[in-house]
């Protein structure tokens, strides 16, 4: 099986994937294994026992169908060279603000708009999944994304927009469970892990909800003084509140200063690299800062690891993402 831990920088990738070949042998040993023909799963039918072709294409003996390895992956009917794909799965994981498509058209020798679809096809691998829920100590805040009024001139501005309105603005919802981690030394660290959500408002109605889906029951959240958050404590949850109107930010280790850190990684995320993000596509771009943060502890090998295994169809769980437990 091939070593991607070996694979800490751009030179290293590129050493190594030379070829179409390459690539694809890559994909064949981690989704079915070094050359064992009958572990080999058709994507059709699932059946195993799939014979290999001379041209490298496989056979199903049983639904008679002929695949590339290619079938049921980000890759497949491209007509790019597969490296192409996975610098970009590398740049737009490594890079703490991710790259833009025309950073990548110039990078990678390709169009903008191909750019871009890439961009979009490897977003796709971010999805935030509640299959195990957080727990501890769990801060919830909401943020407002867009809107910017004071760039437009006087008379073209949208009146009453300050604050918490939606009129120009998307409101996006975010929880972050504190945790912590063992570093390589045996210490035991801080850390933090988030999800985030475009949402339709911040109503009590809205929010709630999400809280149940994501946050385990019994756990103590924190929130500032938003009405949405009343009746937390009638859910199971322990509620304590740090009270922003006034003017406070923090009381012992009542705050929510660490989502707020996340809030404003984020933005400087869209406005230093993105610029602007429509609304279509915000919750991609969520996607994407949130695996970025929960990743961060990660080596660049590691990384390009988990999102390669993504990549062909190979999930893992939750827990295998936190810090410690990914084996490259």
């Amino acid at each position: 099986m091939i070593n991607f831990k070996k694979f800490n920088s751009i030179i290293s990738l590129t050493s190594y994937f030379t070829s179409d070949e390459k690539c694809k042998q890559a994909i064949v040993e981690s989704r079915w294994g070094v050359g064992n023909e009958q572990d080999v799963v058709c994507p059709y039918c699932g059946k195993h026992h799939c014979k290999m072709s001379k041209n490298g294409r496989f056979h199903c003996t049983e639904c008679n169908k002929n695949f590339s390895c290619l079938v049921g992956t980000i890759f497949e009917n491209t007509k790019l060279p597969l490296i192409k794909w996975f610098v970009a799965m590398y740049l737009i994981s490594s890079h703490k603000k991710g790259v833009s498509s025309h950073q990548l058209s110039r990078d990678l020798s390709v169009t903008q708009s191909t750019a871009w679809y890439m961009l979009q096809k490897i977003r796709l691998l971010y999805p935030q999944s509640d299959a195990e829920a957080f727990g501890g100590t769990v801060e919830c805040d909401e943020v407002y994304i867009g809107g910017k009024e004071k760039w437009k001139h006087k008379s073209m501005r949208t009146p009453k927009t300050q604050g918490r309105s939606t009129k120009t603005k998307t409101p996006v919802f975010g929880m972050m469970e504190r945790s912590t981690f063992t570093n390589s030394k045996g210490e035991v660290e801080p850390i933090t892990y988030v999800h985030a959500f475009v949402v339709e408002n911040t109503n009590r109605a809205t929010l709630q909800p999400i809280i149940q889906q994501f946050v385990a029951d019994g756990s103590r959240i924190i929130t500032d003084e938003l009405s949405a958050y009343n009746g937390l404590a009638d859910l199971g949850y322990t509620h304590a509140v740090v009270a922003h109107g006034a003017e406070e930010y923090a009381n012992g280790d009542v705050f929510t200063n660490s989502i707020e850190g996340f809030w404003s990684h984020f933005r400087r995320m869209i406005s230093g690299c993105y610029h602007d993000v429509s609304d279509e596509h915000l919750q991609q771009y969520i996607d994407e800062a949130v695996y970025r943060w929960n990743t961060r502890k990660m080596s660049e090998s590691e990384r390009f690891a988990h999102m390669f295994d993504k990549s062909i169809g190979l999930v893992r769980k939750w827990s295998e993402i936190r810090v410690g437990l990914v084996a490259a």
